[in-house]
């Protein structure tokens, strides 16, 4: 698998004016993890206080009190032996009196002194549990911890601002990458489930509010080795305030950023290039590429749920005809804009009347049959149950369903305790914008050039996507096998040097196995970037050249028997040439064996 932060120094780089030099603004946050000290002080001043008189009058008291030496002498102790009686009786010690037997006056003080160090024990004992039951105490000593956590963090990271279903799914896909995270979020729940979390790193955990630039410094917003930042709350104004913080706090670095919102999605575009998620837009958006290439939509969600994932069935939605919104919010206005650019027809039930009513609306409540009766459900093709109350969109299922069997159901599912509903609902199309947020981001962050890929890959057409489908369940099953990118450079593939830039390697001759070169390698080669510019799935005569970056998938097993032939050079010989070289060097100079025939130095194995 390619390094993932890739992705930020390709995709996300960011473009200044010449004129304008980015400067990394610093907010101080070690005064907030040191505030636990000085609040400990402030709350244990008084008993402290109360301790240390009680125990200056009792040291005091008994060196001033007369005593008998074995002679029968008035003597004193001295304050060194008071303080040393004193010590270990407080502590419950008890090694005996000293340095002769006590009077009957120093008895009795020294009996008012335990008395009275117990009542100051008593107080201050109980102030300390007070002190740790208090929540502001709590909450800087969390602090004070985390940003110690995150200080000693020495590998790249990324900020991940809201761990919510979007935000769970994303730690544990990064985490199984080997991906460091530190996660920030205004629920102290949440923030509590990393540690019951399966994951195989620590992941260091902040209940904060993210809005706040201190809490996102003490996240580690300023650290070095902070890669980017993931904000992905469910509250667009806190993305918006995170998205301005990193822009202005750390202009280098990449944001991802979630909204709903295209008000808000622009509002973030004035800061800097993040990258901005719209759930919303994309379901409208992979709505119709279901409609138009229904098989390029099946190999796109198969490929956005990531390694592992099980190829989906490819839908047949209708495409002609006319269908039937229900909720006219952000996500009605993105799916009916879509379906209309579809030339779908589209009929609104809005149960709020904004003004005069667009045409083919009709205002009222989409959950009362009745209202559903008057759009002609008989009729229609679709229906989209698109509010925000899980309840009503499954009532509003079961209706429509009721009226019309054949229809298309699409729906949005709000809440996650509710997939077993919807799942038992039997929809046609479910959004669920956390999954999709989850999937995006993780497609963009994970392998840059998958992303890359999604985004050219509409382009080629229904019958090419099918093909591919084919090819890959041929090759490597009906689960989604690895996905890792090579760049044929002297780091990733030392072997190939000379012959690369000779022009002899092609993609084909690579792609045999070790063992045997007449077996060709189950592995697909999805992308080649040659200076830049996209070749989608080249084939098996294309010459590669240096530098050319290939996105493969296959096996674990596939991909070490390629990696073999990229690093061995024996081993490239007999794949690419049929050539048995001696792997030692010193075999290869007793046999007097070479590579294949070249007249430059730089097609010589090394």
């Amino acid at each position: 698998m390619s390094n993932p932060l890739l992705f930020f120094a390709q995709i996300f780089s960011r473009r200044h004016p010449p004129s304008r030099v980015p400067v990394r603004v610093h907010i101080d946050s070690v005064s907030q993890a040191s505030s636990t000290i000085f609040l400990f002080m402030r709350r244990m001043r008084a008993p402290l206080i109360t301790l240390i008189i009680i125990f200056s009058v009792s040291v005091v008291g008994l060196t001033l009190i007369p005593g008998v030496d074995p002679g029968g002498n008035v003597a004193y102790i001295s304050l060194f032996e008071s303080f040393y009686f004193m010590s270990y009786t407080a502590t419950t010690i008890g090694f005996g009196e000293l340095p002769w037997p006590f009077t009957a006056q120093q008895r009795l003080w020294v009996t008012f002194s335990i008395y009275l160090s117990v009542i100051g024990w008593a107080y201050a004992i109980g102030s300390l549990l007070t002190l740790v039951q208090d929540r502001s105490f709590r909450q800087a000593l969390a602090l004070r911890r985390f940003t110690r956590k995150v200080a000693h963090l020495r590998e790249p990271f990324l900020l991940v601002v809201g761990y919510g279903r979007a935000g769970e799914l994303l730690a544990k896909a990064f985490d199984s990458l080997g991906q460091q995270l530190v996660v920030i979020d205004e629920s102290s729940d949440r923030v509590d489930a990393l540690d019951l979390g399966s994951y195989h790193a620590d992941i260091p955990g902040l209940v904060g509010d993210a809005a706040n630039p201190h809490h996102l410094t003490a996240a580690g917003l300023n650290h070095p080795f902070c890669a980017g930042v993931l904000a992905l709350t469910n509250n667009d104004e806190t993305n918006l305030a995170v998205t301005m913080t990193a822009a202005l706090l750390r202009p280098d670095l990449p944001v991802v950023s979630r909204t709903v919102s295209a008000t808000i999605a622009e509002r973030m575009r004035a800061f800097g290039t993040p990258a901005v998620v719209n759930p919303f837009d994309r379901f409208g958006e992979h709505l119709r590429l279901a409609l138009n290439a229904p098989a390029s939509y099946q190999l796109l969600t198969w490929l956005e749920a990531g390694p592992g994932a099980e190829l989906p069935d490819r839908g047949s939605p209708p495409t002609e005809g006319r269908w039937v919104m229900c909720g006219y919010g952000r996500f009605g206005r993105e799916v009916t804009g879509d379906l209309r650019a579809a030339g779908l027809k589209v009929t609104i039930i809005e149960p709020l009347e904004r003004g005069e009513p667009e045409p083919g609306v009709i205002v009222g409540d989409a959950s009362d049959p009745r209202v559903l009766a008057r759009a002609d459900l008989a009729s229609a093709v679709g229906f989209v149950a698109g509010t925000d109350d899980d309840t009503t969109n499954l009532s509003m299922l079961a209706t429509a369903r009721r009226l019309n069997p054949r229809l298309f159901l699409a729906a949005r599912q709000n809440r996650p305790a509710s997939a077993a509903l919807f799942e038992a609902m039997r929809v046609d199309a479910l959004l669920v914008p956390t999954e999709v947020v989850a999937h995006e981001v993780y497609a963009q962050v994970s392998t840059p050039m998958l992303w890359r890929f999604i985004q050219e890959m509409p382009a080629r057409g229904d019958q090419w996507a099918a093909e591919l489908i084919q090819r890959l369940r041929y090759n490597c099953g009906r689960e989604l096998p690895a996905l890792w990118k090579v760049t044929l450079n002297h780091e990733q593939a030392p072997a190939l040097d000379g012959w690369i830039a000779e022009g002899r390697v092609a993609l084909g001759e690579l792609l045999r196995s070790p063992e045997d070169r007449d077996r060709q390698l189950r592995v697909v080669p999805l992308l080649m970037l040659r200076n830049g510019e996209p070749v989608l799935t080249p084939d098996d005569e294309t010459v590669l050249a240096p530098n050319d970056e290939l996105l493969f998938a296959g096996e674990g097993s596939e991909r070490r028997e390629l990696e073999s032939t990229l690093v061995v050079d024996s081993t490239a010989a007999y794949v690419l040439f049929d050539q048995h070289i001696p792997s030692s060097w010193l075999w290869r100079k007793l046999s007097r064996k070479s590579p294949a025939p070249s007249t430059q130095s730089g097609g010589r194995l090394r």
